[in-house]
């Protein structure tokens, strides 16, 4: 959902850590909800901890957590479409399922910083994740609104040993709530955190060409988006190991 009008080489800030979190979830899977409610609680600011039972599980202090909610389309044959489903997730996911080497692709399922995977609705293992994501080097990634609908955004310092990568622009929108009328969930009102809207490629890095590369792209937000709930999120993920090596958000 987004135009990509011009690239150059300049200067950028230094961006705080950042660490993805992707969840591949369905409306029609009743093990997801759970995973929801961990995704919308290390989304939100106000609550920095994710709680299991009656335990605290604190985030690592200085980092910023940037999750991204993929539905999936593999379950709309199920007696209940999502209406947030794409196959662009579906695909999304299955290429992790090659790079994991798992025997199937599953829903609830968190993959963190695009190195490892665990179990959605298991806030411990999703913790764990993202305390070792926080100490890994990381690209210098920055984002930022130059006007009602363009955004200007920068990448540089790709951590040693990094292969080509590509750019990612993600729109998502939080605050969305589902009655579910069929299906595994049927009767149930679903909560769902960073909705991914739209997900682009902006293009892609060689690690060996020196300097900062930076761009400006124009947003297409649909009208049907609520844009108080939306944040835009630029990452930048290696093609051959799946690394997400930096990540930037900020809200439109």
């Amino acid at each position: 959902m987004v135009r990509l009008l011009i690239f150059a080489w300049m200067a950028v800030a230094v961006p705080a850590q950042t660490v993805v979190v992707e969840l591949f979830t369905s409306e029609g899977c009743s093990s997801c909800p759970p995973a929801d409610q961990v995704l919308l609680r290390l989304e939100s600011p106000r609550q920095p901890a994710v709680i299991r039972g009656k335990q605290q599980l604190p985030l690592p202090p200085g980092v910023e957590v940037i999750t991204l909610g993929e539905h999936v389309d593999y379950w709309d044959q199920l007696g209940w479409k999502d209406k947030f489903s794409s196959p662009l997730f579906s695909a999304r996911q299955q290429d992790y399922g090659r790079a994991f080497h798992l025997e199937s692709v599953y829903t609830p399922e968190i993959v963190v910083n695009g190195q490892k995977e665990v179990l959605g609705s298991d806030s411990r293992a999703v913790l764990d994740a993202i305390f070792k994501a926080a100490k890994e080097p990381q690209a210098q990634v920055t984002i930022a609104m130059t006007s009602a609908q363009n955004v200007s955004f920068s990448v540089s310092k790709l951590p040693s040993g990094s292969h080509e990568a590509e750019i990612l622009l993600g729109v998502t929108e939080g605050g969305l709530v589902t009655s579910v009328f069929g299906g595994e969930n049927n009767g149930r009102q679903l909560r769902h955190a960073a909705v991914v809207r739209s997900l682009s490629s902006l293009g892609r890095l060689d690690p060996n060409r020196p300097g900062e590369y930076s761009a400006v792209a124009q947003l297409n937000l649909r009208q049907e988006w609520n844009r108080a709930n939306l944040k835009l999120v630029l990452f930048v993920q290696d093609r051959v190991t799946r690394r997400i090596l930096g990540a930037a958000s900020v809200r439109p």
